[in-house]
């Protein structure tokens, strides 16, 4: 039988304001246990909330970016359930009516093709995005037969985000999850770091025969605050309720916590419906209104956002899709190309390569040394004319990458680093035909065997001699003139 996966996703985004969501309480990470909660965290008699009027303008700026409707009035609910980290016993959430309906988001990612990557893109609808409180923490790991509760971070303000069920694959979530991580960090909403929390997903996945319309029993996987374990859970998910159904077995509705060690979900508890939390009404908190002068402010305080940016380069500089999906992926990154695009002499033509330069080895370099973009030792004006020296023929690619690595580690900060370290170090692309012309005479009578090879129409040959050719030039000829000196003396 062939399977269609349905996945939707629930994201929690801690926003950021520098209070908590009904009280004037600090949410700055780290600090000791239990001295960032106030009497109205830790519910005590006699306290009553008070919206923190910086929240609802972040879901404001949300709501405005995926096109939603921003609710011109909104309710609180209190959620009901208990657990050790909630002090209240129900969390101040929305319910019936959230403050952001509606809206969409644009995904691109790549998959396995026949022929190598596709790429592939998708619209993927929200449902809502509603304002709600966080709960305390419960620690075990420093308690012997005992749990700790710090309730620092009780009250922190979150926006829910909560998708249709339209995903049908591990990776469209995962597309997804990184665009709207993008998205919220673009706008400066969310700081985004999964380590802390700030952002964190939960999947609903299920499994149906290919062409029922019913969807199957889902199960809710907590808690994914790592792209790789989103995609790694989700999978092991599908497989785990196809081999159950195929061996006869039945989906139970459930919460699952992903094991990254076992690679494997496991059960945590019966998945709660709306009507097990008994929601109901907060009779401490009005209605959240929202008028269209504040909605008209906040528009005109937008900035320009990724989707848009990334079809801008797509017309102007013939960006794929998806490359400029990815260089839109974070406000760093995409500041980082703007300013690369603006260095550079001939623009519309060197953008592609810039994109590479920025994609691979810019962001290779940054990772591996756990550096922001914008923290990296070679700046936007260098790389410029790196891309510009390797287009106008000054330098080969590859020697460009040898430069790029001597500034990084050196981390020198001159703009016209690029340029000294060509005219020191002798680094000069070989186009002079005659002398090449020589160097190509002593690499075909060094290898007569290629020769006759490439002579038998063998291409591989060629590519043999031209890297030989290299070698002799220490990097430095031009593989292009090369190419066609080879070919005219060896056939």
């Amino acid at each position: 039988m062939q399977w269609e996966v349905v996945i939707g996703l629930e994201t929690h985004a801690q926003l950021a304001t520098c209070s908590k969501i009904f009280s004037g309480s600090s949410t700055q990470f780290g600090a000791e246990p239990n001295t960032q909660a106030s009497p109205v965290d830790l519910a005590l008699p006699g306290v009553l909330p008070v919206m923190n009027r910086e929240a609802v303008q972040c879901a404001i700026k949300f709501g405005l970016a995926i096109g939603a409707t921003v609710a011109p009035e909104s309710v609180f609910a209190r959620k009901n359930y208990f657990y050790p980290d909630l002090p209240k016993g129900y969390q101040i959430s929305q319910y019936e009516i959230p403050v952001v309906q509606g809206g969409s988001l644009d995904i691109v990612w790549e998959q396995p093709g026949k022929n190598g990557p596709e790429q592939r893109s998708k619209t993927i609808h929200l449902t809502r995005a509603h304002l709600e409180e966080d709960a305390g923490k419960s620690l075990h790991e420093d308690f012997q037969g005992k749990s700790g509760i710090d309730l620092n971070r009780a009250g922190t303000p979150l926006l829910e985000i909560v998708t249709e069920p339209e995903m049908r694959s591990a990776k469209e979530a995962v597309a997804y999850a990184k665009a709207l991580h993008g998205l919220v960090t673009w706008l400066g909403i969310c700081d985004g770091n999964m380590q802390e929390g700030s952002f964190r997903c939960d999947a609903n996945v299920s499994v149906r025969p290919v062409g029922q319309q019913e969807f199957g029993t889902r199960c809710e996987i907590k808690n994914l605050n790592s792209f790789r374990f989103m995609e790694r859970a989700i999978d092991f998910e599908v497989r785990r309720q196809i081999e159950l159904i195929e061996d006869g077995g039945t989906v139970v509705q459930e919460t699952r916590l992903y094991d990254p060690d076992k690679d494997e979900t496991r059960s945590m508890r019966s998945k709660e419906d709306a009507q097990d939390y008994r929601y109901f009404p907060d009779p401490d908190l009005p209605a959240l209104v929202i008028d269209a002068d504040w909605i008209d402010a906040t528009r005109a305080q937008m900035p320009e956002l990724p989707a848009t940016l990334a079809r801008r380069w797509q017309a102007e500089f013939g960006l794929s899709a998806y490359d400029a999906t990815a260089l839109t992926a974070s406000r760093d990154l995409a500041d980082y190309f703007s300013a690369v695009l603006a260095a550079l002499p001939d623009a519309a033509r060197q953008a592609k390569t810039a994109a590479n330069w920025v994609m691979v080895d810019l962001s290779a370099a940054a990772n591996r040394e756990d550096l922001a973009i914008a923290q990296a030792p070679v700046s936007a004006t260098q790389l410029a004319l790196l891309v510009a020296r390797i287009s106008d023929g000054t330098i080969s690619g590859k020697i460009g990458k040898d430069i790029f690595a001597t500034i990084w580690s050196s981390k020198d900060a001159r703009a016209d680093a690029v340029d000294r370290l060509i005219d020191e170090k002798g680094l000069k692309q070989i186009t002079d035909t005659g002398a090449l012309e020589a160097i190509v005479q002593q690499v075909l009578a060094a290898n007569p065997k290629s020769v006759e090879e490439f002579k038998a129409g063998k291409d591989k040959a060629l590519n043999a001699l031209v890297g030989q050719v290299m070698k002799a030039t220490q990097g430095k000829a031009n593989p292009q003139v090369i190419n066609e000196l080879l070919r005219k003396a060896a056939s």
